[in-house]
């Protein structure tokens, strides 16, 4: 792994930067439970999660789509308030004809609704122009962007980018994650470096299939653990024999 101002880069294969996402999720998990470090936003970290590459995921395929919704134009205040553009044009109306009828007996009131009036056309405007952009964005960027620039995440808490830089039977790929925050950084370096010298190898979480063998065998699958997929190179707690 290369560290610089810009953020853990990692190249390998895919399982290389599988396994740097891994360990930069678990370092940010770890802080987040640390009470002297500052809150690690859950839903920021859990959309990372959910981002990052999988052992089971093809680039081209699984992080692309992630990307694309990633990459996506946001609601609006008319979206986010459930209304439609239609709607906020007619309540726009609404607006206008009390503006009209206000015009004489109180003009301050009229300026007021005839506001009013503006603002609902340029929420529907915004609403429409949204979903214009939403209608088109994700197979621009599937089928374009991708092609010219790395697939990128980018939100409160971090920011990262991966691309292949190699085509084959064995490409390479380049996994760089930034950490906004400059202290939380230190800290993530940090863990990083500990799970250097106290991991002694990796095992890249592997979503299994125990329905079938559930399903064959008449027993519940287990539970999945939450323990650090890792081999440890500390040696065994001593059990007083």
């Amino acid at each position: 792994m290369e560290e610089s101002v810009s953020g853990f880069k990692q190249r390998g294969r895919w399982v290389d930067v599988v396994e740097h996402g891994e360990r930069i999720v678990r370092a940010l998990t770890d802080l987040a439970e640390d009470p002297d470090v500052d809150a690690v936003a859950e839903d920021a970290l859990a959309e990372f999660d959910d981002w990052r590459p999988k052992s089971d995921e093809r680039l081209d395929d699984h992080v692309n789509e992630k990307t694309a919704e990633q990459a996506s134009v946001g609601e609006g205040e008319g979206e986010k308030a459930g209304k439609d553009p239609d709607e906020d044009l007619q309540k726009a109306g609404e607006k206008l004809t009390e503006s009209y009828e206000k015009l004489d007996d109180d003009p301050d009131e009229a300026v007021d609704k005839w506001g009013e009036s503006i603002d609902y056309v340029a929420r529907a405007a915004d609403s429409a122009g949204r979903k214009a952009l939403r209608a088109v964005e994700g197979a621009v960027y599937k089928n374009v962007m991708t092609q010219i620039a790395p697939y990128y995440f980018d939100n409160e808490l971090v920011s990262a980018n991966l691309q292949r830089s190699g085509r084959g039977e064995a490409p390479e790929y380049v996994f760089e994650v930034n950490v906004n925050d400059d202290d939380l950084k230190i800290r993530v370096s940090n863990k990083l470096a500990d799970y250097e010298s106290s991991v002694d190898r990796w095992h890249v979480d592997t979503p299994k299939d125990t329905d079938t063998a559930a399903a064959a065998e008449g027993v519940e699958p287990p539970e999945p653990s939450d323990d650090l997929v890792a081999e440890s190179n500390e040696p065994a707690p001593d059990d007083g024999e």
